[in-house]
């Protein structure tokens, strides 16, 4: 129900994330869109729902330096020692980069649906 509310497509990545003011240990990234991302922290966390972060995103399908993303946290889920968060992606200085690795993914994803094998009706002898 909540990914019908979504204006953009959410793609399942995984990814690190590094924000030191969030978290001293570096959170996972669990999926990405334009204009937002999930990310599950194995830590206690520090986060104020009023600031703005520095996110830095170790993508899994890139080997370049990782995108610097301004976010604006939208939610937050903790329990016990762990905690996913969304995040609200802003104008950033890799947003032209975060674009384009978002349109890989989704090209990945329709590729792939296309070399699902067709559905073949079966036949009982």
């Amino acid at each position: 129900m909540i990914s019908e509310l979504r204006s953009q497509e959410r793609y399942e990545d995984f990814g690190r994330i590094e924000c030191p003011e969030i978290c001293i240990v570096n959170g996972v990234l669990n999926d990405i869109s334009i204009n937002g991302c999930k990310v599950h922290f194995d830590a206690p966390i520090t986060i104020n729902l009023e600031d703005d972060y520095e996110l830095h995103v170790r993508l899994s399908h890139s080997a370049q330096a990782p995108l610097i993303l301004m976010c604006h946290p939208q939610w937050v889920k903790s329990d016990n020692d762990t905690a996913d968060v969304g995040f609200l992606i802003m104008r950033s200085p890799d947003t032209a980069r975060l674009k384009q690795y978002v349109s890989l993914l989704h090209s990945e994803l329709t590729t792939s649906d296309e070399l699902l094998p067709q559905e073949v009706p079966c036949q009982f002898v």
